[in-house]
């Protein structure tokens, strides 16, 4: 099971990282029921939406003033913080320390001091904790901490920096990527769950439903409830009129067709 559950864990974190760009892209926005699932591009992304995650001020660091959507902000700091705190966890149990060595001073009389090697202290690889003056590797942001934990669970090694995880540090990893991940998807509405629509089938005044798979937001479907009496030019599925794929573009265009956007 221990191989089963990196790989999970190393999946779950893989889910979350890869969601995060839209996670943030939410925040500026106010929660849309109407069409799930909800990615950056749905959402209009500003142009700070399209700089690179990694290297930007962690949240946990970052003010927020009058965030459009507090239930994504919630939920960006919240994992964040679990994974800043998940990170600096493992690196104390399994990241050798930083080597030390013995520095010759020009000094009457000559003696000798121990001093941190610095190519070791710079190892890229390292994951650095915060301190009062510097938020060490959380400066890069959720994105590396994802990927850093990713490589503690599969055991990536990088010479003998890292010892493996042990079982019950894994088993804590696994819990933590996997409530991440869950956190990410649910405030993004890609929790599987169905959606009820506000507006009805264009078609036939049916009541209209969205589902989405967890984590991939191409795989949404709009279902009616009419069935087959409905006379929506899409294919039956189970006896309901189904949307997915293209088809949903369709959907969309009659949709705004009936309610057009106010100017």
């Amino acid at each position: 099971m221990t191989a089963a559950t990196a790989v999970q864990a190393a999946a779950d974190l893989q889910a979350a990282r890869e969601q995060w760009g839209d996670l943030l892209a939410a925040i500026g926005h106010p929660p849309r029921a109407e069409w799930p699932p909800r990615d950056s591009r749905a959402l209009g992304a500003t142009p700070e939406d399209d700089e690179p995650a990694v290297g930007r001020l962690p949240l946990v660091l970052r003010e927020h003033p009058a965030p459009a959507n507090l239930r994504a902000l919630d939920a960006a700091v919240s994992v964040e913080r679990a994974l800043f705190e998940a990170c600096d966890a493992i690196a104390a149990t399994v990241q050798r320390p930083v080597r030390r060595r013995r520095v010759a001073l020009r000094s009457i009389p000559p003696h000798t001091v121990m001093r941190e090697d610095q190519a070791d202290r710079d190892d890229p690889a390292r994951w650095h904790y915060p301190a009062p003056t510097s938020p060490g590797s959380r400066a890069y942001g959720l994105h590396w901490a994802a990927v850093w934990l990713e490589g503690r669970a599969l055991d990536e090694q990088s010479g003998d920096l890292f010892a493996p995880l042990p079982e019950p540090v894994l088993d804590y990893l696994a819990t933590v990527a996997r409530h991440a991940r869950a956190r990410v998807e649910t405030a993004l509405g890609r929790d599987g769950r169905p959606t009820p629509l506000d507006r009805p089938c264009p078609y036939c005044r049916g009541q209209l439903t969205a589902h989405t798979r967890s984590g991939d937001p191409t795989a949404a479907t709009i279902v009616c409830a009419t069935g087959e009496p409905c006379p929506a030019p899409v294919l039956l599925t189970a006896g309901r009129r189904t949307w997915a794929g293209a088809d949903l573009v369709s959907l969309w265009a009659a949709l705004t067709a009936e309610h057009p956007a106010p100017a």
